[in-house]
């Protein structure tokens, strides 16, 4: 499709040029405009609702020549003038003119990208040999965090410049598991000259035997031994569709529902992990978004089994719910389970979670009109059905262990509600 304006002095040539040549085919083009007969190729203009479909098939047999001529000196045009704003980028960082080095880069991220995608091998190849083009190397290593799949495939991986790596693979957000970069790791460790490799590699063959091998090795061995406080977590990978949540990440959801179905229970460490993720969390309620009233919450919850319940605790970097395998409702009375447990977070600290698991299985939870998740331990109540939250709570009562250091009466920024259904 062609959408772009046109204003520079070589497209308005060229455009002329164009309407200079149809004029003479334009009585032919219009007698097979009236033919149907060869419609099953066109060419669309425009963005809906207006578009116009006005080539087919037969035109492009008629007159191939003036087609491929004009699709060739479109595509030529938009390369050259890209191509010219870079090379004058590149002559900005040689003369330090560092104004017009933030303008252009900021113009051809915000209106170029494509193109610097389609050329992406050249665009970061030539931009991490410039210090000064900061943006750029960024949209690059953007990119190849979004989007690995089709720079590593595209892109001969050996020749990443060792700058490049180590930015992408720092990252917390590359969307790929830990295994597939450790592989693209070793084909880049395996393109170094014998030179290189003696001057970046071997100085930590003892570190990385002694201290990271056997550390993951012992902490399979043994669950309950600490690894070091510098191994990296799970990367947190998107998942499409897993979890809307305003208050934890995939991280957070890997461990519930490792907890739930009771996998490396035993581990302490078990968030070092791939990311466990066998269910879709289902938002049910958010109290910023639906309201805080025990009356709204038995509206949009009760029935439901296998409901997730997370509470940000206000001026505190802290976390806290509860795992309900069974139905909440408003019956008004005690309901028995030995599934359910309720958890802490602190300072978005996965390594620090607690669960607590239920001891008093005949009160684990407790259904009222004027209650919203109570899991005895931790409360939500108001004076009635329709009014906000006026007594929330969180005090070792029924389970194992405390979850919080300050026991007693806290306050909410927000609470989710989550239904968790099989992928």
């Amino acid at each position: 499709m062609f959408e772009r304006s046109i204003s520079t002095p070589l497209e308005i040539s060229f455009c002329a040029a164009v309407m200079k040549l149809t004029q003479k085919t334009s009585q032919n083009y219009i007698e097979l405009l009236d033919d149907n007969e060869y419609y099953d190729i066109t060419v669309e203009v425009g963005k809906d609702p207006n578009v116009k479909i006005f080539l087919s098939e037969y035109i492009t047999r008629g007159f191939p020549n003036y087609f491929k001529v004009f699709l060739w000196w479109y595509s030529f045009v938009e390369w050259t003038i890209c191509f010219k704003i870079f090379q004058i980028l590149l002559a900005a960082d040689e003369l330090f003119l560092q104004e017009l080095i933030d303008y252009l880069q900021k113009y051809l991220i915000e209106n170029k990208s494509e193109w610097m995608e389609q050329h992406f091998e050249f665009i970061h190849r030539t931009s991490f040999q410039y210090n000064s083009l900061l943006e750029i190397q960024r949209f690059c290593t953007d990119f190849m965090s979004k989007s690995p799949e089709k720079v590593f495939k595209s892109l001969d991986f050996t020749s990443l410049p060792e700058k490049s790596l180590v930015q992408l693979i720092k990252r917390d957000d590359l969307q790929m598991k830990e295994i597939e970069v450790w592989e693209h790791v070793l084909e880049w460790i395996f393109s170094l000259s014998s030179k290189e490799f003696s001057q970046k590699v071997r100085p930590y063959k003892k570190l990385l035997r002694r201290q990271i091998y056997e550390n993951l090795l012992n902490s399979h061995l043994d669950p309950d031994i600490k690894p070091i406080d510098n191994i990296l977590l799970p990367r947190n990978i998107r998942f499409d569709g897993i979890i809307d949540s305003k208050i934890i990440d995939l991280n957070m959801a890997s461990i519930i529902s490792r907890w739930i179905n009771k996998v490396d229970v035993n581990c302490n460490f078990s968030y070092l992990r791939e990311s466990y993720l066998p269910y879709k969390f289902q938002l049910l309620l958010r109290g910023s978004r639906d309201g805080f009233t025990p009356k709204r919450f038995h509206e949009l919850c009760d029935g439901k089994p296998y409901t997730v319940t997370f509470i940000k605790v206000k001026g505190a970097e802290e976390i806290i719910g509860g795992y309900d395998p069974l139905k909440w409702e408003s019956s008004g009375g005690w309901v028995v389970t030995k599934d359910s447990f309720i958890f802490s977070f602190n300072n978005n600290d996965i390594k620090n979670a607690i669960i607590s698991n239920i001891e008093k299985t005949n009160e684990a939870l407790y259904c009222g009109s004027k209650n919203g998740p109570d899991f005895a331990d931790i409360i939500l109540w108001a004076h009635n059905e329709s009014t906000d939250y006026t007594s929330l709570v969180c005090k070792k009562r029924h389970h194992e262990k405390s979850i919080r250091d300050a026991e007693g009466n806290f306050t909410m920024d927000d609470y989710e509600v989550f239904q968790i259904l099989k992928r």
